[in-house]
């Protein structure tokens, strides 16, 4: 019998080894700050071992953090292995500073995830790191804003925001030519539906907070890492004292067994919703990688296995009080941030603010959408009146 398993199948057997199970579907939660050991010579001779995977002290983690990172490194096909951060954003950071030094030069594209913007302008740039922003879609011609001293190019792949694909085969040839680091934020996708490892990319990150847990009530993020690349993530990230609490690490283990179906239906929905929103009058644009017009659809078709539920739309005309009458009128959908639960989110989004290296030009304000696990006809009911209400602030 073959042991190639598909990824519904991955996401549910995935990281339950029996002896961190013990006969149990789920591992238990395993909490602990101290491991005591049988003796001094015992407590000596852990010292000295590798850590990994192995009771040591509580911030390297317990069977509980090893189940979830196992299950994530077995989705990403040519993955050494994975670590677990208390957020998204953690998992950035830590990836960074593993990878760079004061002197050092990054790439990050213009459409990047707004805290990874920050972290670059602020603290990378005040230990001596130059951040330079490129165009989403440069493709291979980011050869030409390479350096010597350049040591990372980061990938967001499609944009936050604005949703361009990038073309990851093509960047990745550029970085091997030149021995540099690649990171990508693959948030939106998850390796069910881009396994990047496999394209070459060096560490993929996820704000797991999002599709892993599913549920809208933990923070937690991971980075996976390419064979031979996990040693200097793993040395990094326990000088930092990064850690995922297990209580988070079980919820996203739960989460995760659904991941596959849940990911189906958004992306279901979403397609519907967007298809049904490219017809309305009072929509400019929808900004969707699986529709023929949004920038990088070829790439998308070429390197995706689907679509997941977040996507932009552009309003055409109208102003903030439009926006936020068409918003504030929606019962079916909350207003907040985040996205990735069961539940359906509308939020102002303004690209402009965070471009410096490309021009955004809209028709008019932009809302994303998060589309959830409801009925997507009660959705487009609910984004038809909302549309009204738009229209009605409009005059």
């Amino acid at each position: 019998m073959s042991s190639e398993k598909h990824d519904k199948t991955k996401v549910v057997s995935a990281g339950r080894r029996k002896e961190w199970t013990q006969g149990i579907v789920n591992p238990p939660v395993w909490r602990a700050s101290t491991i005591l050991y049988d003796n001094v010579a015992d407590l000596r001779a852990s010292g000295a071992k590798d850590t990994h995977h192995r009771l040591f002290y509580g911030r390297r983690g317990t069977p509980t953090q090893w189940s979830l990172a196992e299950a994530l490194t077995e989705l990403e096909p040519g993955a050494e292995a994975t670590l677990l951060y208390p957020s998204g954003v953690a998992a950035i950071i830590s990836t960074l500073l593993a990878l760079l030094s004061p002197g050092d030069h990054l790439l990050v594209p213009d459409s990047t995830y707004d805290p990874t913007r920050n972290f670059a302008n602020g603290l990378l740039k005040r230990m001596g790191i130059e951040t330079t922003y490129y165009d989403p879609l440069i493709g291979e011609g980011i050869a030409a804003l390479c350096r010597e001293n350049t040591r990372v190019i980061f990938l967001e792949s499609p944009g936050s925001l604005t949703f361009e694909v990038q073309d990851v085969p093509a960047i990745v040839a550029v970085a091997k030519n030149r021995g540099i680091a690649t990171v990508l934020d693959n948030t939106w996708a998850t390796p069910l539906l881009f396994p990047v490892i496999q394209l070459g990319i060096d560490y993929t990150i996820l704000a797991a907070t999002k599709y892993v847990v599913g549920h809208s009530d933990v923070m937690l993020g991971s980075v996976t890492a390419a064979e031979g690349k996990y040693q200097k993530l793993r040395d990094t990230s326990y000088q930092l004292g990064q850690t995922a609490s297990p209580d988070d690490a079980w919820l996203g283990a739960r989460g995760l067994r659904t991941m596959a179906i849940r990911l189906e239906q958004h992306g279901r929905a979403a397609m519907q919703i967007a298809e049904w929103l490219k017809t309305r009058p009072e929509v400019a644009r929808v900004l969707h990688p699986a529709l023929p017009d949004c920038p990088g659809h070829d790439l998308f078709l070429r390197d995706f296995k689907g679509a997941s539920g977040l996507f932009s739309f552009v309003l055409n005309g109208g102003g903030e009080k439009e926006r936020a009458a068409l918003i504030d009128s929606l019962e079916h959908f909350g207003i907040g941030y985040s996205w990735g639960g069961y539940e359906s989110l509308a939020l102002p989004v303004d690209p402009q603010r965070f471009r410096t290296a490309t021009e955004w030009k809209a028709e008019g304000p932009v809302v994303r959408l998060q589309i959830g696990l409801e009925d997507p006809d009660d959705l487009i009911a609910d984004l038809e009146q909302g549309l009204a209400a738009f229209r009605d602030a409009r005059g």
